[in-house]
């Protein structure tokens, strides 16, 4: 399966190692994960150089492209608020993940899309966890 993964990069760093724990996980479950790179430290020197122009066009044919996302969204990004909201609207199946007891946006807590699911986890392995639960069922239902 093509999984988009959306994560802060610009808006802080903190969950990076979930960020990582996740895609390793599902690389090694056999899934292509073109946005891989941007769970990996260094990767905010990597993408000053890529213009926001083509970050756009890159990410949507990314999202474009792809089965279902997921994104961790502990950390609030404007970047990744868009991405959720322009793959719910082509109609991709949406993981959010974040951390329990944070703080997440009510335009996706309170979003009742049929197409988004919005989980906490207590620790990296629960967000594992729950990444793999979903892509079982969206694999099962293309």
């Amino acid at each position: 399966m093509n999984i988009y993964f959306a994560c802060s990069i610009t808006g802080g760093r903190e969950y990076e190692t979930v960020y990582q724990e996740i895609t390793h996980a599902l690389l090694e479950d056999g899934h292509e994960i073109p946005t891989a790179h941007l769970a990996e430290a260094g990767v905010v020197d990597l993408e000053k150089v890529v213009s926001p122009r083509d970050v756009y066009l890159r990410d949507v044919d990314w999202i474009r492209a792809c089965d279902a996302l997921i994104a961790e969204v502990s950390i609030p990004s404007h970047g990744v608020g868009y991405e959720i909201g322009f793959a719910l609207n082509l109609g991709k199946p949406v993981l959010c993940l974040y951390q329990e007891g944070r703080p997440v946006s009510k335009m996706i807590t309170g979003n009742p899309h049929s197409s988004l699911r919005v989980q906490p986890y207590q620790d990296p392995q629960g967000a594992v966890l729950s990444a793999r639960d979903f892509v079982n069922k969206v694999t099962n239902n293309l």
